[in-house]
């Protein structure tokens, strides 16, 4: 079975002529499902649809990460081009998510931009699950990931308002979406913020395949501590992941590194980027 992957939106393009926009949107074809995993920011995703000459209207589901804009802030004018779709989600994307480092004084909203009956005016049905959701034969999301590792955190600069105070987003919703094939699983991040490493592993143990076959997307490997990278290193190493493609908030320190040591595995994930496996 191949499966082919399309990004749509990422921070950077392979080459002159696509969009690029803070964010990640990736398309998944395989067999006669077409998905869409996160929309991105704005209109890029859609933009370098048309230029692919992709036909929105043709998907079969959207499915989004977690609930923050970049992964969501696209879906309206999906929608505008896609027509009614059917979307898979955590409940936790609907929270009020915010971002604030203690030096500054004010918060900034960081969370899905639209109200949800806007959205299902438009055309989105909501199927929201904490546990892992088949999407096809194939395909399901990873659901709720446990933080299993010793070294993979959530920043602490990211929060959730509830009651009007300001508390520490946990970011239940932040999940993958994987892929079964005969070579073993191919897993897509969103932003990774309960760790890459915690991904995989919860992905081995929910589909009882130890094989990963690839894991593309966005590592949240950009803010993390020489120690976390490294450990993170040893444990894909441990793993044996074929192929590595990072994007979105990989950043380029990790990146560079990952290029370093995993030579014939890592490639750039960057929109514009059309890749079959």
């Amino acid at each position: 079975m191949d499966v082919k992957l399309t990004t749509l939106c990422e921070n950077t393009v392979v080459k002159p002529g696509f969009a690029a926009e803070w964010g990640l949107s990736i398309l998944i074809e395989t067999g006669d499902f077409k998905i869409l995993f996160d929309t991105g920011e704005n209109t890029a995703a859609v933009y370098n649809a048309r230029k692919f000459g992709i036909d929105l209207s043709a998907l079969n589901y959207i499915v989004f990460s977690h609930g923050h804009g970049d992964h969501t802030g696209g879906l309206r004018e999906v929608l505008k081009y896609s027509g009614s779709k059917p979307i898979y989600a955590h409940p936790d994307i609907w929270q009020a998510k915010y971002t604030k480092k203690p030096e500054e004084k004010k918060k900034a909203y960081i969370g899905i931009p639209f109200i949800r009956d806007e959205l299902e005016y438009l055309g989105a049905t909501f199927n929201l699950s904490r546990e892992p959701q088949q999407i096809t034969e194939n395909i399901m999301t990873t659901g709720e990931v446990p933080m299993v590792t010793d070294y993979e955190i959530i920043e602490p600069n990211l929060f959730v308002r509830e009651k009007g105070e300001l508390k520490p987003d946990p970011l239940f919703d932040d999940s993958s979406l994987i892929i079964k094939t005969e070579k073993g699983l191919i897993i897509v991040l969103g932003c990774a913020h309960r760790g890459m490493i915690n991904i995989i592993r919860h992905s081995q143990k929910i589909t009882g395949e130890e094989r990963i076959y690839a894991v593309i997307g966005g590592t949240h490997l950009g803010p993390a501590s020489e120690e976390r990278l490294a450990k993170t290193v040893k444990d894909l190493k441990e793993i044996n992941v074929e192929k590595i493609g990072v994007s979105h908030c990989t950043g380029f320190k990790a990146s560079s590194r990952l290029a370093n040591l995993f030579p014939d595995k890592f490639f750039l994930n960057n929109a514009g980027t059309r890749i079959t496996l």
